[in-house]
């Protein structure tokens, strides 16, 4: 009798599921969303009102008082204004050499390599992401650094490596969010009818022509996809810059830096990659690129 009544509050658990099938689905999000809102916008808030406070230049300690000196100071400031931009455009970079570089790659893996070697080629552009942030980064530290491995490849030619500097926190990014936008371009062209690229060809389209009017429009999504991630992730980032940049200095340096000395103008340091995020996704979300995600 225990048992059977131990089990009355599951059987009836489960016909209220079976007789309310829009309750399961609200139940499995219940706990994501519940983590979204709570830790993940209510961490944003918090980051958003201490901006508006102050540090008290005599004991360091935060003032809660309601004041815009941080973001008047963020906008009237030369050198913020200086990094704000030399980060965005340090993504834009960044996002447009992953496009680039991944097009040819995916291609290659989607459209070229014989069917069983796609799953290997995957895996292998997988492979980097399965080692340690910091390792990848620092190889690269050795591969730039003076009489380096760029500087031994590119001697022959008399040209030496970059160094330390903002072209080597470009090329260092670059190289570890790749595979975020190999991925996406790998998955929409294969799958690409071929017949659309052999009715391009009969029709006369040459290359060129066939990946203008064709390919593009079919895969722009999912690089629009892609950049997302390599955009965000270039922006937000501050290790890489730390350890080749130099004296390079992006805006996550600053939130860093102003985290232990002035914490609310680190948060509204830190309100700025937000918003810009923010904005580029609705740029993206105007030209229609997402809509067939």
């Amino acid at each position: 009798m225990r048992t059977e009544a131990g089990r009355d509050p599951g059987r009836r658990l489960a016909a209220i599921l079976r007789r309310r099938r829009r309750l399961r689905p609200a139940l499995l999000l219940t706990a994501p969303l519940l983590w979204l809102t709570v830790l993940y916008l209510g961490s944003l808030a918090v980051l958003f009102v201490s901006a508006f406070w102050s540090t008290d230049s005599f004991t360091s300690e935060v003032v809660k008082v309601w004041t815009t000196d941080n973001f008047h100071a963020l906008l009237t400031t030369p050198v913020y204004r200086q990094v704000v931009l030399r980060s965005v455009a340090v993504a834009l970079a960044v996002t447009g050499l992953c496009a680039l570089l991944a097009f040819p790659v995916a291609f290659y893996t989607a459209r070229v390599a014989p069917p069983c070697r796609r799953p290997l080629l995957v895996a292998a552009i997988l492979t980097p992401l399965w080692a340690s942030y910091l390792v990848k980064v620092y190889a690269w530290r050795l591969i730039l650094s003076e009489g380096g491995l760029a500087d031994w490849m590119l001697a022959p030619f008399g040209l030496r490596g970059p160094g330390y500097g903002l072209p080597a926190t470009v090329l260092t990014l670059t190289y570890l969010w790749l595979p975020y936008m190999i991925l996406p371009l790998h998955t929409a062209l294969e799958q690409l009818p071929a017949g659309l690229l052999d009715a391009s060809a009969d029709l006369g389209a040459r290359p060129g022509r066939t990946f203008r009017s064709v390919v593009l429009p079919l895969v722009l999504p999912s690089a629009a996809a892609g950049s997302v991630f390599t955009f965000s992730l270039s922006l937000g980032d501050y290790i890489t810059v730390q350890i080749v940049g130099g004296k390079t200095q992006l805006i996550g340096n600053l939130v860093y830096s102003h985290i232990d000395l002035d914490l609310p103008m680190a948060a509204a340091l830190g309100t700025v990659p937000v918003a810009v995020i923010v904005l580029y996704l609705l740029a993206i979300r105007r030209t229609g690129a997402l809509d067939n995600l």
